[in-house]
């Protein structure tokens, strides 16, 4: 589905990108506001909604209590820190195979990959590393 390419719509779009966190709607739009002064969260929230849709950019429901967004469209996967939230990128490696081998069982029925993994951002890690060398 081609989008029309609205001002709000780029920005937001320009934005996301050039994050490499997964911000929430509330979190980007505070973002967008330095370039957009005058646009409302309401906008913000729309046309996530249409962009995540189109397939522009990616709507990830995992970590934090509200939906985040991905700027970053190619095919990778997500950890998910079980102590802050934080959503880091995992750009693949051997998984490839394993998506072909389910592709070609399911026999072209797979329309799109969501892999999330749970466990320690670095900075978290670090820190339940040490409590429990403290322990």
């Amino acid at each position: 589905m081609k989008l029309s390419r609205t001002v709000q719509r780029k920005v937001i779009v320009d934005e996301l990108r050039k994050l490499k966190c997964h911000p929430t709607a509330d979190e980007l739009y505070e973002v967008v506001r330095k370039r957009l002064p005058r646009i409302s969260l309401g906008t913000v929230y729309r046309n996530l909604e249409v962009l995540s849709a189109s397939g522009e950019i990616l709507r990830l429901g995992v970590g934090k209590k509200q939906m985040c967004f991905d700027g970053d469209t190619s095919r990778h996967y997500h950890l998910v820190c079980r102590c802050c939230g934080a959503v880091e990128d995992i750009m693949p490696g051997d998984m490839g195979g394993v998506e072909k081998e389910l592709d070609s069982k399911l026999a072209g029925r797979i329309l799109e990959v969501s892999v999330n993994f749970s466990g320690y951002c670095e900075k978290c890690a670090s820190l339940v590393k040490r409590n429990a060398q403290l322990s």
